[in-house]
């Protein structure tokens, strides 16, 4: 029987395992503090973090539904998947994930080259800001820009130098979300797509492909997020009534990588019931 989830959850939160700047055990620690019933770590194509979250959570009240943030890629656009409780000695997910981290991190040494060209700044000075086995990614090239004093912080490098424009920067592999959402089902997860709406109508996915994904398995849209546009937010909420999706809301929190504050949107307990219930894969961590 699922135990009753004493509080808001939030259900997107990143760790330094990814691009988070807290250990699991930190995050999980500041999300029971913060009074949430429940916390999905969904760090970047990993679940390394998984092991320290748990030991965490069965220190609290806190229901930990373990997951992880699956990059793909529909055409020039990068989008994201949360899945939920999946097997994570899944073979085909464990060999995609690995796939994508060995590409993320051979991107992110060419960009560190490219950046080297015009500012003082080196690959050794990117791994110092990255936890022991952290995917390195470009949130890792930004902090290690702030830290040479080259930008004020993430955002102010993500805005500038390593915008797309600017030329540094370039898209490293992910599959598409059609086959990124098989292989979550196939691992006995739940997929939810993350913030598909942060530049409003004109650049969301068409309903036709949400439909798709629906048909492949696709079980919720991820509405309540900071980076959501109020026009793309109704367009989703009509999406999930029409197609039978559940709505979630989170933080994607990234501890001080982002603004993001813990528990700013929230999902309510009954949906996050239905996502257990729908796993097969793997099961949430209660104390």
């Amino acid at each position: 029987m699922t135990r009753v989830i004493a509080g808001p959850a939030d259900l997107h939160a990143h760790s330094a395992v990814s691009d988070g700047t807290q250990s699991p055990r930190e995050l999980v620690e500041e999300a029971a503090r913060a009074g949430l019933g429940a916390l999905a770590l969904t760090d970047h194509d990993s679940v390394a973090g998984w092991e320290e979250a748990s030991d965490a959570a069965r220190e609290t009240e806190l229901t930990l539904i373990p997951g992880m943030e699956f990059s793909t890629r529909y055409g020039h656009r990068s989008v994201h998947l949360l899945a939920y409780l999946i097997d994570p000695a899944n073979r085909s997910l464990v060999d995609e994930t690995a796939r994508i981290r060995e590409s993320r991190l051979t991107r992110a040494e060419r960009i560190v080259e490219n950046l080297a060209a015009d500012f003082d700044i080196t690959w050794a000075d990117v791994r110092e800001q990255a936890r022991d086995g952290a995917t390195v990614g470009r949130p890792h090239i930004a902090d290690a820009l702030v830290a040479r004093g080259i930008v004020a912080d993430r955002t102010a490098a993500f805005d500038s130098i390593l915008h797309p424009s600017r030329g540094y920067v370039f898209p490293h592999y992910a599959p598409d979300p059609l086959t990124a959402v098989a292989l979550v089902r196939a691992a006995g997860g739940v997929p939810v797509l993350a913030h598909p709406a942060t530049a409003g109508r004109s650049r969301m996915l068409t309903e036709g492909y949400v439909r798709e994904l629906v048909d492949a398995g696709l079980f919720g849209l991820e509405i309540d997020h900071r980076e959501n546009t109020a026009e793309g937010k109704r367009m989703l909420r009509l999406y999930a009534e029409r197609y039978g999706l559940v709505a979630t809301g989170s933080s994607d929190y990234h501890g001080a990588g982002k603004p993001n504050v813990l528990g700013e949107n929230t999902t309510d307990p009954a949906v996050v019931r239905r996502i257990i219930a729908e796993a097969d894969g793997w099961s949430p961590v209660r104390a």
